[in-house]
């Protein structure tokens, strides 16, 4: 049986309604209370867990304390990159997606005492909490990469994608001026638990596409630094995309940490380890994609609240995996990308684990226990093509969950995945932001 186009659309947003951004299951009635709720954070996963509590709960006091005035749509950065979307796609305003009955604060958080169970914010105003949820996100540490500073990209073949919007509108003006003139391009990406690490590897796939496209392809080389020894934590998918990458003569390198650069030179630094051996190791560009360590804030690192003995310099929030609750203060749980759990640095992560500490927040509330679980769901749409991607789902386990087995195979490039990520995605990370998804 053939399916017409229209159907595939259909599909398209059928699958993405129902699968890792997908509709959130039915919600209890309302618990009254009058507890005191502090969300560290107003992006993707603070303003879904605000709007889901202001609906569970009935009296509470809901604090947001963000400075940031502007929402990124971060799954965006990679389309705009490429020239396949402007700058403005990725923008709104972080208010229009909070409730009217919470309290935001336009302030950053400077300080959080989790025994004395307060947050002192940047003017020095102390707020108690009797529930903490930290979803702050995390920072990028270009600081890191010796000789780079954020004015040189969009110049000299520099660009940034995850530096945000406009950032990433001039990471798109400097490779498509590397495709005309073509060169040596250069991708890569850091030794540190990152969001969504398949960014790195589209920009790859895309760089070559558009290329080929042109007709230019002749005329670049692609080299691909991988930090670690694969080119993705799940190993099936890691296989696979060294399988394309070696069709479509990307050159791979592994192992190859980037510590600095020298843009008069248009020559990368790397720290590269083989075996027991460390070196470095002189990479010419034409353009270069820099994509720093990334971490905890400041303020989380310095909280008492980040592991131990694991992450230890990137600071993530000790929870447990499944309830993300801290393992020491039950008062505070994590989510996001500052949780610190093997998996979950994606939009789609986030739509499952705000169920989980909602329900936990709201079960210890009503005095009851939750079963609530986060299975480490991650989902990432992987272009690698202009209209073609593969949807790739995975848990903790890194087992293949699809979402519609069957229907889409997850390590084929197909359009309807493609459309996923172009049409359908941003409604229901929408609807995931005003807590109905």
């Amino acid at each position: 049986m053939t399916t017409n186009r229209r159907q595939f659309l259909g599909l398209a947003a059928g699958a993405a309604a129902l699968g890792g951004l997908g509709a959130a299951p039915a919600r209890a009635s309302r618990v009254p209370t009058n507890a005191r709720i502090v969300i560290l954070g107003a992006g993707a996963a603070g303003a879904a867990i605000a709007n889901r509590l202001t609906e569970r709960l009935d009296g509470a006091r809901i604090t947001i304390i963000d400075g940031r005035a502007e929402h990124w749509y971060q799954p965006g950065l990679t389309l705009v990159a490429a020239g396949l979307r402007p700058a403005s796609y990725t923008v709104s305003r972080t208010t229009d997606w909070l409730p009217s009955d919470a309290t935001l604060v336009t302030e950053y958080a400077a300080a959080i005492d989790p025994e004395a169970k307060s947050v002192t914010t940047a003017s020095g105003t102390e707020i108690g909490y009797d529930f903490l949820i930290v979803a702050t996100g995390l920072v990028l540490d270009w600081d890191a990469i010796e000789g780079f500073d954020l004015s040189m990209v969009g110049e000299n073949g520099i660009g940034a994608l995850y530096a945000g919007p406009e950032h990433a509108a001039k990471t798109w003006r400097a490779l498509d001026r590397f495709i005309d003139e073509g060169g040596h391009a250069v991708i890569q990406r850091p030794a540190t638990e990152m969001k969504c690490a398949g960014a790195p590897l589209k920009h790859a796939f895309l760089v070559e596409d558009i290329a080929t496209t042109r007709g230019n392809r002749g005329k670049i080389n692609i080299t691909y630094a991988a930090s670690g020894p694969t080119l993705f934590g799940v190993p099936i998918v890691a296989e696979k995309v060294r399988m394309l990458y070696a069709e479509r003569g990307i050159d791979t390198v592994y192992r190859h940490v980037l510590k600095s650069i020298e843009p008069g030179r248009k020559t990368a630094t790397f720290t590269a380890t083989r075996g027991e051996e460390v070196t470095e190791v002189e990479m010419p560009y034409d353009y270069l994609n820099v994509i720093p360590p990334q971490r905890a804030p400041e303020v989380v690192r310095q909280s008492g609240l980040s592991w131990a003995d694991r992450w230890t310099d990137q600071g993530w929030l000790e929870v447990d995996q499944k309830t993300l609750r801290h393992l020491r203060y039950p008062d505070v749980f994590a989510l996001g990308d500052v949780a610190g759990v093997p998996k979950g640095k994606t939009a789609a992560s986030v739509k499952w684990q705000v169920p989980v500490v909602e329900d936990h927040i709201v079960a210890t509330i009503a005095g009851r226990e939750s079963t609530a679980a986060y299975d480490g769901y991650t989902s990432c749409p992987l272009i690698t093509r202009v209209g073609r991607a593969m949807l790739i789902e995975f848990d903790y386990h890194d087992n293949l969950v699809p979402s519609f087995p069957g229907v889409i195979a997850p390590l084929e490039e197909l359009w309807i995945s493609w459309l996923m990520k172009e049409v359908a995605l941003k409604a229901t990370y929408n609807a995931m932001l005003r807590g109905k998804a």
